[in-house]
């Protein structure tokens, strides 16, 4: 036991703690406050506390758990809300009213509701650490599978069948000369990586329904991406979205440090919002840990960690998972904070010098991996921050040091954002460095000219930037007709393809082969007109056709009537005939 000799915000100094170990959790005090370990020199220990420190002072107790901070896995993850130590925000409402009382603690997973358990393996059987023992049907879109604990492997001495807790004896295991009480509830410690079998390639795209992204700037399942951008360009709404519709089997919403009324937004939508995949709502894929601006500074550094964890667990089961962070930059201001108090040596802007590598051990844990056991299974994790940093200024330290661990970067434009272009990420500064990689994936399952088709689109745009300097000082008068077909199908891509709207019941989601469809059209239509243009015809006469109207509004054809584009395509070909006479 030690005692307190300082108090300085959410960081407390004790003394008498030279038998403590780095990351140690411990209580604090009368009311028994959660800290954390983060500094020891000699027998004096630097706590970060997760709770209001008011009413701390010099000589209050100080008692180490002898355990680091760990999250509890098993059934009843999913659809649960917590804050950024795991603790379960619904059962604190119901004990303490809408504001958390210092020093309360209630167990992550419930303890009394019997869930049904189903063996897959028999008495006899030798299992290793990783490997099934059986499942519980958690919802109806999550098979739980339980899995033999990391510590464990052996002979199956007795196995049953039934309706139990998560803490009571499933199975026995023999373990050399020991046999083991195996039950649901395993515990993990956060800030180190749950072990795998081998790490891969990521070969196979997050499909997310978002055009822009899956057109141009492509996400593998097990990639990690980052979408900085300054306030109000959409950042919140993007992550949104993909965690509603992205093609992952588990969903880990973490919002680290925004304000309380974007996890509102999740918390209403979600159980409303019907998977496109189950038709299930979407909250019986998803764990949400909110820890909003309102709610303690330290403790916003714990809840990445405790994302990644439960991400990590539910991978080792052989799920794809999508992390959502939403924002680093918040949990960057957390560790500066720290570290300011810590009175460590600042780097630029005050944040700690070690910022690089924190955020590199938060991604690196994402990854597409062959997962621990006898059986060849395959998870992944794919990790989305958002970063919001400080008017926009994509030079500050922590943009750059995300970018500098990401593979795909989805820069949000103000701009556009102002323009009300939804989604605004900026495609002349975006870009994926699994594109490549990816491009034989499209090129197989959806259509062969996939990349030529992106390819052809992204140079259009590009050549429309380099257009725009002459169309700002002269007009568009001044263009060659070619110029002219190269404005209107940029504008065409713009508004028709890449503009969508989230709040739209048939726009906000877009599978590939709509995607397909509709870019298609765009660039046929360019292909045509450039025929046109070399049989003398106006450039005027073709931006005007009547079939432009009908490509405009192909966004809202519905997923089950895929076969008016081919209607369309007949149309455009033949008014273009008709204009080349």
């Amino acid at each position: 036991m030690g005692k307190v000799i300082k108090v300085a915000g959410p960081l407390i100094v004790a003394d008498g703690m030279r038998d403590c170990r780095m990351f140690d959790v411990v209580r604090v005090g009368k009311f028994g406050l959660i800290g954390e370990i983060i500094e020891l020199r000699a027998d004096k220990a630097s706590i970060q506390v997760y709770e209001e420190t008011a009413g701390i002072g010099a000589g209050d107790d100080v008692i180490s758990t002898g355990s680091p901070l760990s999250v509890e896995l098993g059934p009843g993850l999913i659809e649960s809300i917590y804050d950024g130590i795991q603790r379960p925000l619904p059962t604190l409402r119901a004990s303490s009213g809408n504001r958390i009382a210092r020093g309360i603690e209630a167990p992550p997973l419930n303890r009394e509701k019997k869930w049904t358990f189903t063996p897959t393996v028999k008495p006899g059987d030798v299992v290793i650490p990783g490997d099934e023992l059986g499942f519980v049907q958690e919802t109806p879109v999550v098979r739980h599978k339980i899995m033999t604990p990391l510590n464990c492997g052996g002979q199956i001495i007795s196995i049953k069948p039934g309706d139990f807790t998560i803490v009571d004896t499933i199975a026995k295991i023999a373990v050399g000369d020991t046999i083991k009480d195996i039950i649901m509830l395993q515990k993990c410690a956060v800030r180190q990586g749950r072990p795998f079998a081998q790490k891969q390639s990521p070969t196979v795209p997050m499909i997310t329904g978002q055009r822009v992204i899956d057109t141009f700037f492509p996400i593998a399942r097990g990639g990690v991406a980052a979408i900085p951008g300054p306030f109000g360009s959409g950042k919140t709404v993007v992550q949104h979205q993909l965690a509603k519709w992205a093609s992952a089997d588990i969903i880990v919403y973490v919002g680290c440090g925004e304000r309380g009324n974007e996890m509102t937004d999740v918390l209403n939508e979600f159980p409303e919002l019907k998977d496109p995949q189950t038709g299930e709502p979407l909250m019986k894929r998803t764990v949400l840990i909110a820890n909003t601006s309102d709610m303690p500074v330290a403790a916003r550094e714990a809840s990445i960690y405790t994302g990644i964890t439960i991400g990590e667990y539910f991978r080792d089961m052989g799920y794809n998972v999508a992390i959502m962070a939403d924002s680093t930059s918040r949990w960057a201001e957390a560790l500066r904070e720290m570290s300011g108090r810590l009175e460590e040596m600042p780097g630029e802007e005050g944040y700690p010098a070690y910022l690089s590598s924190r955020l590199a051990e938060f991604y690196e844990r994402a990854g597409s991996v062959k997962v621990l056991g006898t059986q060849s299974i395959n998870g992944s994790i794919s990790a989305i921050g958002a970063v919001s940093p400080p008017g926009g200024d994509l030079s500050e330290p922590v943009s750059q040091a995300t970018l500098r661990i990401i593979k795909v970067y989805w820069g949000l434009s103000a701009s556009l954002a102002y323009r009300r272009h939804f989604p605004a990420v900026d495609w002349l500064i975006s870009y994926s460095l699994y594109s490549e990689r990816l491009a034989e994936w499209y090129n197989e399952n959806i259509a062969q000219e996939w990349s030529h088709l992106t390819s052809g689109a992204m140079a259009i745009l590009q050549e429309e930037a380099s257009l725009q300097e002459i169309v700002r000082l002269v007009g568009t008068d001044a263009l060659s007709p070619k110029d002219k077909i190269t404005m209107d199908t940029a504008k065409s891509i713009r508004e028709d393809y890449l503009h969508q709207d989230a709040f739209n019941e048939i726009d906000t989601y877009t599978s590939l082969n709509k995607q397909y469809r509709m870019l298609k059209l765009v660039i046929a239509f360019d292909t045509l007109a450039r025929t046109a243009l070399n049989k003398n015809v106006e450039p005027e006469d073709i931006i005007e056709l009547p079939v432009k109207e009908k490509i405009s509004r192909s966004k809202y054809i519905p997923e089950n009537e895929l076969e008016s584009f081919d209607a369309i395509e007949l149309e455009m070909k033949k008014e273009i005939a008709q204009l080349i006479g």
